[in-house]
């Protein structure tokens, strides 16, 4: 099913007698036992107000239409939102409502926040066809954040989005990315910490092997104009000279590739093997990497993030433990998919809410089914 409109997509969803899996662009591999409901039509950007930093487009709209018409006036979304293609082996092309509905954030989110942090206002469709506005179209009319930013990371379990209002942000002057190399993980993770701590504004702090040439490297980037990125980078460099690191400054176009091969997960891309990304405390990074028995990782968002290659089959999750955090399966064999699941197991008092959520959006429980919680016996038949 591919629906024109919004009304059609309500009707479609009304009408459904069992369950849907949504998809955008399919770049994420995500697929399910129900029908598919592609919101690829959805499609155009409504409004565009370069002076109000918004901008507004159906949920269908590829991301690349919306990179382009910010570009032509010198903005950006400025959560760098990853391409999954590189690591998944997929085609089409990633929509910005697939970008809202799984919170896809790069690294940047670390100085900036994350895609919910600059979704104003969405339109979605809930599990009973009933067409839901919330937030605003500009930044002075925003209201319901907290309804926008629930549809932030649902993926679709709790509407299907198909309308998407945003805050775009200035391209800065000039970046500058500094790079030590040699550093242990636990010294990468001591690296990046005192950078995030120190006054220079780190808009990116990623560290592991193949992130910049074949050798472990640990980058920290900075953005602003050129006069201030120039002196920062130096006072930067003065910090960590001691550190017995060899210490590069990489051109724009070299320090552009590299950022965007940490943010695609391009170390784990074209190799065999299970992907993960952990979410976790920045300190507990170097630990968690050692029990895990992983092929290979890197770090990123200064360690609160690692992204981890594993034996194929293998339960990272129980390879870990209980720590504080998270990990999801990203890339596996459909048998490993169904066993141990995308999304890590919530709490119990968590995964109450999540089921109240879902009851109260999706009564039938007929949106993506299973994909973030226990399939439930409110499936439609």
């Amino acid at each position: 099913m591919k629906p024109e409109n919004e009304a059609a997509l309500a009707e479609m969803i009304r009408s459904a007698n069992g369950p849907l899996t949504i998809t955008g662009g399919g770049t994420r591999g995500m697929t399910g036992d129900g029908e598919t409901l592609e919101t690829g039509a959805l499609s155009g950007i409504s409004l565009y107000e370069p002076g109000a930093l918004t901008i507004v487009a159906g949920a269908g709209t590829p991301l690349a239409e919306v990179h382009d018409a910010l570009a032509a006036e010198n903005q950006r979304l400025a959560f760098e939102p990853m391409d999954h293609r590189p690591l998944l082996g997929t085609t089409g092309a990633p929509t910005l409502g697939g970008v809202i509905a799984a919170n896809v954030s790069g690294p940047r989110r670390i100085q900036g926040g994350a895609a919910r942090d600059y979704a104003l206002g969405v339109r979605f469709v809930d599990g009973a066809g009933n067409i839901v506005k919330n937030g605003g179209r500009v930044m002075k009319n925003v209201t319901g954040y907290d309804l926008v930013k629930l549809m932030c990371g649902a993926c679709g379990t709790l509407g299907v989005l198909s309308e998407v209002a945003l805050k775009v942000l200035p391209v800065p002057e000039t970046s500058g990315t500094l790079v030590l190399q040699g550093l242990s993980d636990a010294d990468a993770v001591d690296v990046m910490s005192l950078a995030m701590g120190s006054p220079y504004e780190i808009t990116g702090a990623v560290h592991g092997a193949k992130v910049h040439g074949d050798e472990t490297v640990t980058a920290l980037r900075i953005e602003g104009f050129e006069q201030s990125v120039a002196y920062r980078m130096g006072r930067l460099k003065e910090l960590f000279a001691d550190r017995g690191a060899e210490i590069a400054l990489l051109p724009a176009e070299t320090s552009d590739a590299l950022w965007e091969r940490a943010r695609d997960a391009g170390p784990l891309s074209n190799v065999a093997g299970d992907v993960w990304r952990v979410s976790c405390k920045p300190s507990d990074a170097p630990g968690l990497v050692a029990r895990a028995g992983a092929q290979s990782h890197y770090f990123d968002w200064a360690g609160g993030l690692i992204w981890m290659r594993m034996a194929a089959g293998t339960d990272l999750r129980e390879n870990l433990g209980r720590f504080d955090g998270h990990a999801t399966l990203v890339r596996a064999g459909a048998g490993t998919r169904a066993a141990l699941g995308a999304f890590h197991p919530e709490a119990a008092g968590v995964a109450r809410l999540s089921a109240g959520l879902r009851a109260r959006f999706d009564p039938r429980g007929i949106l993506n089914p299973g994909l973030m919680g226990p399939v439930t016996a409110r499936e439609v038949v």
